[in-house]
């Protein structure tokens, strides 16, 4: 594994930029959940994860407490710590608090974003758009890039809204959304490229109302495209069979791509 993460970051509490060691450590245990290195309902041992991760059992106990209060960890009294659990049911409800959420923080941002917000919106869209087509092109193989450049698009997007709970609150949720994409290994391909050039387009034109609908569609279309061929391998549970299914509203919004198998997977 290399020298424990103590000695690489000079001995201190703290590392470069000032991160501390915890911040470090917290940071790769949820980036290994996330992008599904650690799967739903592994055991997560005290001992095992502190050699790991380079840490005491100590430290290694608080920041699986700290996991556990963000959702990404269940803490059990005489089982000690487990990755949560996925579920279809958990996927759906993450997406409504995600579009609920992210539709809010929209609205603010496009009324209150100035110059540097625009600009902050067309870089990060740059950026992503430019990893989307290598990917589609197959030039970049790193699926986990784009979780990354896409989470900035849209951080970029609602990062105006003047709330800091509020964008705080979002990105958990939208880590949470994010994990069940990686679980899924899911890619719309061409349909999700033209959305973000959309809410691109929208941001520029403080158009909150249209940004908001393809918002639904590009949050739905995913959820519909892993769970279209019924229960996942993934997921602890059964695609609810009254689940309600999601549905694009507003005339202008794009059409909804077809999702299953047809889906393009990465």
């Amino acid at each position: 594994m290399g020298a424990p993460i103590e000695a690489r970051a000079g001995g201190g509490a703290t590392g470069p930029g000032g991160e501390t060691l915890g911040d470090a450590v917290h940071a790769r245990i949820r980036a290994d959940i996330l992008f599904g290195r650690l799967a739903p309902g592994a055991r997560l041992r005290l001992d095992e994860a502190s050699r790991r991760y380079g840490v005491s059992v100590g430290t290694m106990r608080e920041l699986l407490n700290r996991l556990a209060s963000e959702g990404f960890v269940v803490a059990e009294a005489q089982r000690g710590f487990e990755v949560a659990p996925a579920s279809a049911t958990e996927f759906r409800e993450i997406a409504a608090l995600r579009r609920l959420l992210e539709g809010h923080a929209l609205a603010l941002s496009f009324a209150a974003g100035d110059l540097d917000w625009e600009a902050r919106v067309v870089a990060a869209h740059h950026k992503l758009a430019v990893t989307e087509q290598r990917l589609l092109a197959g030039t970049e193989a790193d699926p986990t890039l784009l979780r990354h450049c896409d989470r900035a698009f849209h951080q970029a997007l609602t990062s105006a809204c003047g709330s800091r709970v509020l964008m705080e609150t979002l990105g958990t949720i939208h880590d949470r959304y994010l994990r069940y994409l990686s679980l899924a290994a899911i890619s719309r391909g061409e349909a999700s490229i033209r959305e973000h050039a959309d809410l691109r387009a929208c941001a520029l034109a403080r158009d909150a109302d249209r940004a908001t609908r393809i918002l639904t569609v590009h949050i739905d279309g995913c959820l519909d495209c892993a769970l279209a061929d019924g229960p996942p391998a993934w997921a602890s549970g059964p695609v609810p069979p009254d689940a309600p299914q999601a549905a694009a509203s507003g005339r202008d919004a794009p059409a909804r791509p077809k999702s299953g198998r047809a889906a393009r997977r990465r």
